[in-house]
């Protein structure tokens, strides 16, 4: 059947008829769960790596901004991709949604291979440029050259799960990610400790586990793709990139890209503002990171759910459907996030006596910490989704002014000032004064867009 002809007998995709809530659950729910176990492997990492020493937690903690900045650069290619290809489903555009789909994996693969590079050749710096500990740096060089030259996993897999997502089929990156975290989860005590006649790995044990966790979410995202997603055709065979497709994808991706980017070099920032104190003021920050994606990974595996619907109601011009999927995803996402800072307002000395073995420097710097940063989590649940609906509209732009704002202008600034002034115990309250800013920002570009891009639609 040709292109053409598949336009016109095609089915309308779910996104475009079944009722919104049933819809944005039925999409939501599946990643929200897979991100929860995403989430756990995290916090077993970081349980099982506390058991070596605070240096090694140090030393992993001290990691994630280069972490975050690989799962950037895939997450927001991934943004592009769903954006487009999500648009071209809507449009009935098949072709165009193929060359989006194979482009896609195209600019994973390249991405991986400068990771590669980057990783092999750059680790150790990246550790000497925060601290002069060399224990810390040999553990955390030796952690991000495995974590980096097999970043193959994390970015195929990322965008392998956007094709998923993009036709909404978000069911199978459920099984995808919840099958990669679980192997991760069970090799990180045999990989750390040599268990089983394994040999004892330490710090580099938790790397190792990520990655095969990663590479088999790979293999089983690929073969779904092929053999469930009926909607998108994956086939390589005389294969050229494609200009003006990459073009689109990274119109909307780069902004997310350096959105999420900006995150990497906040926490790189903070760090070096927190090992002024000591090492273990950083080791508390990179401790509330890993609880912390237990509240706010739900709320992007909605958010993750939210974007194709948008973006598919807006190529369908159903300015209804857009409105509806955005006030129940606002909703849903602050419930969340005040479930979230209830927890860390009310029991962080158990979270962190009981899942790290905090010594009492740790709880004397952890608990008032992850009190006051929580305030900013209900603000945040607001602010997550509607950043996400510019990206979904193809304004990645307003996302980044967002995110720049709120994490280089507002958040670095004031938590050197604090530092400086008023000591460690003040520093955390950027965040709360952060995210109000955030809110305000969101709030004015959101008039902006609806006005200009959702307001003259049809019903």
């Amino acid at each position: 059947m040709s292109e053409t002809q598949k336009q016109i007998t095609a089915p309308e995709n779910k996104m475009g008829v079944m009722p919104v809530p049933k819809l944005l659950i039925t999409m939501s729910l599946p990643m929200m769960l897979s991100m929860l176990v995403q989430a756990l492997y995290n916090i077993v990492d970081s349980m099982f790596v506390a058991k070596l020493s605070e240096e090694a937690l140090t030393a992993v903690s001290l990691a994630f901004p280069a972490q975050t900045l690989m799962i950037s650069v895939s997450g927001g290619t991934g943004v592009g991709i769903n954006a487009l290809l999500s648009r071209n489903l809507g449009e009935k555009d098949f072709e165009s949604a193929n060359r989006a789909a194979k482009n896609g994996v195209f600019l994973a693969i390249v991405s991986c291979i400068v990771f590669a590079i980057a990783g092999l050749f750059g680790s150790r710096l990246f550790f000497s440029l925060q601290t002069d500990d060399p224990v810390i740096i040999h553990y955390g060089a030796q952690y991000l050259r495995i974590i980096t030259v097999l970043s193959a996993g994390i970015f195929l897999q990322i965008t392998f799960e956007r094709l998923m997502q993009s036709t909404g089929k978000t069911f199978y990156n459920m099984v995808t990610q919840g099958t990669g975290a679980i192997i991760n989860i069970i090799l990180d005590p045999i990989m750390i400790f040599g268990l089983f006649g394994f040999p004892r790995m330490g710090v580099a044990g938790a790397a190792v586990a990520t990655v095969t966790g990663q590479i088999v979410a790979v293999c089983m995202s690929f073969y779904f793709n092929q053999t469930r997603n009926k909607e998108i055709t994956l086939s390589f065979r005389g294969f050229r990139p494609h200009k003006k497709t990459i073009g689109i994808i990274y119109k909307v991706g780069v902004p997310s890209i350096i959105m999420q980017s900006i995150g990497s070099v906040m926490t790189f920032g903070f760090n070096k503002i927190l090992l002024a104190f000591s090492s273990t003021a950083a080791a508390v920050f990179g401790v509330y990171f890993k609880l912390q994606s237990f509240i706010f990974m739900p709320v992007f595996g909605l958010n993750n759910g939210m974007i194709p619907i948008i973006a598919y109601n807006y190529g369908a011009k159903k300015r209804s459907r857009i409105t509806r999927t955005i006030r129940l995803s606002v909703a849903i996402s602050m419930s969340i996030m005040a479930f979230g800072m209830i927890i860390f307002l009310t029991c962080p000395r158990l979270l962190l006596s009981s899942l790290f073995n905090a010594s009492e420097n740790m709880l004397a710097i952890g608990v008032p910490a992850l009190k006051i940063i929580s305030l900013h989590f209900l603000l945040a649940g607001y602010s997550i989704i509607i950043s996400s609906t510019f990206q979904a509209l193809g304004n990645g732009v307003y996302s980044l002014i967002v995110s720049a704002a709120r994490q280089l202008f507002v958040i670095l600034p004031i938590a050197y000032l604090f530092a400086k002034v008023a000591g460690l115990s003040a520093v955390w309250w950027s965040f709360p004064i952060a995210e109000l800013v955030s809110v305000l920002l969101c709030t004015l570009l959101f008039i902006r867009i609806y006005k200009e891009k959702i307001k003259g639609l049809g019903n």
